[in-house]
């Protein structure tokens, strides 16, 4: 697994300290989203699909490290939106490593080389690189050419000046095990140090509703895949074997979306990083307000295909922490890719979904004084879906 040790010491100990304060839910990592506003428009996003005025919104130098204290997580993922748009980004990492907490700045890198003077290598520093796969499959999932050869040079940019590099990439239901799996295989040629893979989530304000998989979907496809590769012992995942293995089929797990509690411009949302239906004021109260039994996969119908690693990564390392002799063998092993899958969640008592996106940007268009008319091209009024591919900014427009 391509997590370093320090990382993995760190979080480690953290693990034990909420154990041993017999805290049932605590945080692992942060996902803070400092802005929505993107310079791409992928086919499977649901997270930007906002008027301006909500698109111009910012999370200051001060709310991100207010977050970062508020939370405590070990790690923070900043995504969005594109954070390389935030021009306060290069303070709030600093703020973020001075508290020796491990980030992890995601992009699509189409600005990482033009910025790259303005961030230093550290052991709590990750550029993580947006790549869903080869040249083929990364562009047409992002909805413009080039994109991956952009990508891929600043990646080499950025290993050659000593910065650590791993790539996220999201998986939909026409991927190519083969493909997929030679994909793996190049990146270490590109000097890539890990690899976090993970089903798309079904956003229902994604503009392709065509190509997300279903549970089973996923389990097979990730066996295919694997199988290619050493059981996924030919690969540097740096993610948890038993969520390796839960995608596979080989482990019955339930969401822990607590794990990875989410900040956004509007809040500490509810109820996960995936699902925003409602907010909450501040980390505690999300924490000890939130029905948490009302969500997940046979409790609520949004969560019934859902296997991302922001929902059940948390719960693969707290399996981790009381079973790791059964961690230890799927790493030695590798991932099983035949035989029987573990029995999945039945899905007959989930409630039925709710649809609240509307109502949200009704409060936060009023908050901050804006009109339902002010909306970005391609946007309604109530954030009518835009077209997949669509013009978004130029790489610089939201840079303010």
């Amino acid at each position: 697994m391509a997590i370093p040790f320090l990382q993995a010491a760190r979080v480690g100990s953290y693990i034990v300290r909420q154990h041993l304060a017999g805290r049932k839910r605590y945080p692992l990592a942060l996902m803070l989203e400092p802005l929505f506003r993107c310079n791409l428009a992928c086919a499977g996003c649901g997270k930007i699909d906002y008027p301006d005025p909500i698109l111009d919104l910012r999370l200051s130098l001060k709310e991100c490290l207010e977050a970062v204290d508020e939370s405590g997580a070990p790690v923070v993922s900043i995504a969005g939106g594109e954070p390389l748009l935030h021009k306060e980004m290069p303070e709030i990492v600093k703020g973020i490593i001075a508290r020796k907490r491990f980030v992890y700045l995601c992009t699509n890198a189409l600005l990482l080389e033009k910025k790259l003077d303005q961030y230093e290598p550290s052991p709590y520093f990750v550029w993580s690189v947006h790549l869903d796969g080869d040249k083929q499959m990364h562009d047409h999932s992002v909805c413009q050419d080039g994109v991956y050869e952009r990508a891929v040079a600043a990646i080499r940019s950025a290993k050659a000046r000593g910065f650590r590099v791993n790539i996220n990439c999201t998986l939909f239901n026409d991927a190519v095990p083969d493909q997929v799996a030679g994909f793996f295989d190049s990146l270490k040629g590109i000097g890539v140090d890990g690899i976090t893979v993970s089903p798309g989530y079904a956003y229902e304000r994604a503009p392709d509703q065509e190509h997300f998989l279903t549970r089973n979907k996923t389990r097979e496809l990730f066996r295919s895949i694997f199988a290619r590769g050493r059981n996924g012992r030919n690969w540097d995942f740096s993610q948890s074997s038993l969520f390796l293995d839960f995608l596979a089929g080989n482990q019955n797990y339930h969401c822990t979306p607590w794990g990875n509690p989410c900040r956004t411009v509007f809040g500490w949302q509810r109820p996960c990083y995936l699902l925003g239906e409602g907010y909450a004021a501040s980390f505690r109260e999300l924490m000890e307000e939130t029905d948490w039994d009302a969500y997940g996969t046979g409790n609520y119908e949004k969560c019934a295909n859902c296997m991302v690693h922001s929902g059940y990564e948390a719960t693969a390392v707290a399996d981790t922490f009381r079973h790791p002799l059964k961690a230890l063998a799927v790493s030695m092993r590798g991932v099983r890719t035949e035989g029987a899958m573990a029995p999945d969640i039945a899905l007959d008592k989930q409630r039925p979904a709710e649809y609240t996106f509307n109502k949200e940007v009704a409060i936060r268009l009023d908050q901050i004084g804006g009109r339902a008319t002010q909306t970005r091209p391609g946007v309604g009024a109530a954030g009518v879906p835009r077209a997949a591919g669509a013009p978004v900014n130029a790489p610089e427009a939201g840079d303010r």
